[in-house]
């Protein structure tokens, strides 16, 4: 009878891997979030993503476990290569980053080298490679031994465990780190907005520090908002080693200095440098991380590069290597050029994560996209490509988008390129139509009360279409009866004080609903909450376009948010290019039904709880204070506890087997032992036991349900227990048999050698025959849990 591939891996693969000296350390489980399909215009959650088997290496128990190869695994009435080519996409750089991929079926298996571009197999599990095989094909791989100094980094432990840190962000630092191993100083990675490039860059840095090869670094990148959210993130990393960089205060006592381009006086053509000049010496800087590399390089900010030669120096960008867009204009020649310029520099990108592949994962909102082609009331289809003439114009109001004076008819000009609209003239006629289907795509899809961001053509544009939506909103109240908030729609432009509202944007509830900006809201804003992304101006950059879009793709827990919405009105979303798939078909009407935050509030092991699709949160006690963290906030807060009281896995082995040790561990974790319960809990990894829980949270391991591990005691120690007399054997492979119901506890009731199986095997009495029954006891539980 054919096994299912559950049982391929826990009866065949399993053992295999451990006859080829595969121990539990060496072996993690990657998860992604689960993608989200859009159906009816409603959002619906899929399962978690699983990669079967990654395999790492280990240079001592100390150190942290890099990741060289993936196992796929098949049922075993399957061929060993059955999924083979999509696993091997998956151990690209643009997934998992690893050299070695192994497709097998418990029977057999087949394996691709991506150094040598070959394929072996299929060959016998018996002849799998062990870790000491993996590390010495890698180490020849990459041109460098893992004792190395400059491969030190690659092995220093995560600060505070690997609980919260996601497979695509391991593979992006790993990447960056085999490129300095190899001794080149310069590495670009391209991550979509959203996916975490500051816990990259800080993670980063703080395994070099940890490591000794941390001097002085610069976190560069644009606009007060970002340096804001870096110097948090670098903070709870580096305390007050790190600190931001302002126009009075350089900060020289810091060891990572977080700085904006206006800081440093480098982020026009005509900028002098004069502050990065005068407060830091050539080569000041032992590491540069440049965030939003995608501005030009070559411009003026290029010198805190060649000033700093012999830094190394990781460029950030949000913005795809290659946008396979059919037009040729000045602006996507500028962006073209602007990527070849960073190519040229920091050389190909070491690793990648595209906006497509981050919803695919699903941790950035899935989207769709919904176009209409409005000029005016009257006027919408194939006018879009060719603009209007001065006899559709004449009888219409029209203003100057500069100034916002009436255009009188005499200075109107023969044809307008439709888009000019909006950026030369200001056709109210045009903004009420386009509000208008706007404001009615709101109200089909939930109502108008949706957060969202209106890019516009201008300052004076910005101002029409803010008044009009008001306008519009406040008729509809008026006509149903409803209170109308303080604030709907605002101006958030340079020239306005809309930049003073975007903490309201971000975090009101009842108001502040629609921002209408031109380039504020760009970059350097966070703000998950915003469900729609509304194009009124035509983009002509594919670069500034990623950037617009990435201001919508954030998840947010609190509000239920697993999607957003693109109302394209200007044909911007060609700018997606080809390769680019929406959660669903293009559609010109408005989707049916907006997806309602479910927030029930649970109890969990005593702890107020509250679940939506796109989230948890949990109300915990942090620093004294009871705050709504989210869950991986809590385990980051739980792991660091836990590495802190057992560094490694080994030390927290020891603790755990010792029932004192063990309650004093728990005692200390926060919430005492209820943490570990909770997540746990929210996990649904109730099968597993709590060290199982621990271990993976803290130290990456692949946890075992109660009934695997019980199941691979058998195989793991089968020379111990066949050492020993039959029925001291069959008893202690009863206790361990309690484990599987009862977990660590069961294996320390007392009565544990009055259970029926145990007394069936022969008891105390057969277990005597080995020794004292409690020191029998004892090593079980040692071995049950040993790797």
């Amino acid at each position: 009878m054919s096994l299912s591939e559950s049982d391929t891996r826990a009866k065949l693969i399993d053992p295999a891997l451990h006859e080829r000296q595969w121990t539990e350390d060496l072996i993690k489980r990657e998860e992604s979030a689960g993608s989200v399909q859009i159906i009816d215009g409603k959002p619906v959650k899929e399962k978690k993503g699983r990669i079967d088997y990654t395999l790492r290496v280990r240079v001592n128990p100390s150190t942290q476990p890099l990741a060289v190869a993936l196992i796929e695994a098949k049922a075993d009435h399957l061929p060993p290569n059955h999924g083979f080519e999509q696993a091997k996409a998956y151990a690209s750089c643009k997934r998992l980053n690893v050299p070695f991929v192994i497709a097998t079926n418990g029977h057999l298996f087949v394996e691709f080298d991506r150094f040598s571009g070959m394929t072996r197999g299929p060959l016998p599990m018996t002849e799998l490679p062990t870790p000491t095989d993996l590390r010495t094909r890698y180490e020849h791989g990459m041109g460098f031994l893992l004792t190395d100094e400059a491969a030190q980094p690659l092995i220093t432990p995560y600060k505070g465990g690997e609980a919260t840190r996601r497979y695509y962000q391991d593979a992006a630092i790993r990447a960056v780190m085999e490129r300095i191993a190899r001794g080149e100083k310069r590495a670009l990675l391209s991550l979509a907005t959203g996916a975490g490039k500051t816990f990259i860059a800080v993670n980063l840095l703080r395994r070099i520090a940890d490591a000794g090869q941390l001097r002085k670094a610069l976190f560069l990148c644009d606009r007060d908002e970002l340096r804001k959210q870096a110097v948090g993130a670098f903070q709870n990393a580096f305390g007050s080693d790190a600190q931001p960089v302002t126009a009075g205060d350089s900060q020289k006592n810091a060891r990572v200095l977080i700085a904006t381009y206006q800081t440093l006086n480098v982020d026009t053509e005509d900028a002098d440098a004069n502050f990065l000049l005068a407060n830091y010496p050539e080569d000041y800087f032992s590491h540069i991380i440049i965030d939003e590399c995608h501005r030009s390089a070559w411009g003026k900010w290029s010198i805190v590069l060649t000033h700093n030669p012999n830094a190394i120096q990781v460029g950030l960008t949000a913005t795809p290597r290659q946008l396979k867009i059919s037009e040729s204009t000045p602006e996507s020649q500028a962006d073209a050029q602007i990527t070849a310029d960073n190519l040229k520099y920091f050389g190909e990108p070491v690793y990648e994560y595209s906006v497509q592949q981050a919803m695919d994962d699903g941790y950035l909102a899935a989207c769709e996209i919904i176009k209409s082609d409005i000029l005016f009331e009257g006027k919408s289809g194939n006018e879009q490509l060719t603009g209007l003439d001065k006899g559709d114009l004449v009888s219409r109001s029209i203003k100057d988008a500069t100034t916002g004076t009436d255009v009188t008819p005499d200075e109107i000009h023969e044809h307008y390129e439709a888009r000019s609209f909006e950026e030369k003239l200001l056709l109210p006629d045009r903004v009420n139509a386009m509000c208008t289907d706007l404001f009615q795509h709101l109200l089909d899809s939930g109502g108008p009360e949706q957060k969202s961001i209106v890019f516009c053509a201008s300052d004076v544009h910005a101002g029409a279409v803010a008044d009009t939506m008001n306008n519009l909103y406040a008729t509809w109240c008026n006509l149903n009866a409803q209170r109308q908030t303080d604030t709907y729609a605002f101006k958030c432009t340079a020239s306005s004080f809309g930049n003073d509202s975007l903490p309201d944007l971000k975090g009101a509830s009842r108001h502040h609903f629609i921002a209408t900006t031109v380039e504020l809201l760009t970059t350097g804003v966070d703000v998950p909450c915003v469900r729609n992304i509304v194009f009124f101006k035509y983009v002509k950059s594919p670069i500034a376009f990623y950037q617009m879009v990435g201001r919508g793709t954030r998840l947010d827990a609190p509000t239920g948010k697993l999607m957003f919405r693109v109302y394209d009105y200007t044909n911007a979303t060609r700018l997606f290019g080809q390769d680019f798939v929406t959660a669903k078909t293009t559609s010109t009407k408005g989707p049916e039904g907006l997806e309602q935050p479910l927030e029930p509030t649970l109890s969990v092991e005593g702890f107020e709880v509250h679940v939506s699709q796109a989230g948890t949160y949990i109300l915990a006690n942090v620093d004294g204070e009871a705050r709504p963290v989210t869950v991986e906030e809590y385990k980051e807060l739980l792991t660091a506890k836990l590495t802190a009281e057992a560094p490694t896995l080994d030390e927290f082995r020891t603790q755990w087997i010792d029932p004192e040790s063990r309650r004093e561990l728990l005692e200390n974790l926060p919430d005492g032992g209820r943490s570990a319960l909770l997540i746990r809990q929210l996990q649904e990894m109730q099968p597993y036991d709590l060290f199982d829980v621990l271990a993976e949270l803290g130290y990456g391991m692949e946890p075992k349900t109660r009934q695997d591990r019980a199941q691979s005691f058998t195989y793991k120690h089968k020379g111990w227990l066949d050492g020993m007399p039959q029925s001291t054997r069959i008893a202690i492979i009863a206790l361990a048999r309690q484990f599987v119901g009862a977990g660590t506890e069961g294996l320390e009731n007392p009565s544990i050698f009055k259970t029926t199986d145990v007394i069936k095997a022969g008891g105390i009495a057969a277990l005597k025959l080995l020794g004292e029954p409690s020191d029998v006891l004892h090593e079980t539980k040692e071995r049950l849990f040993a790797v």
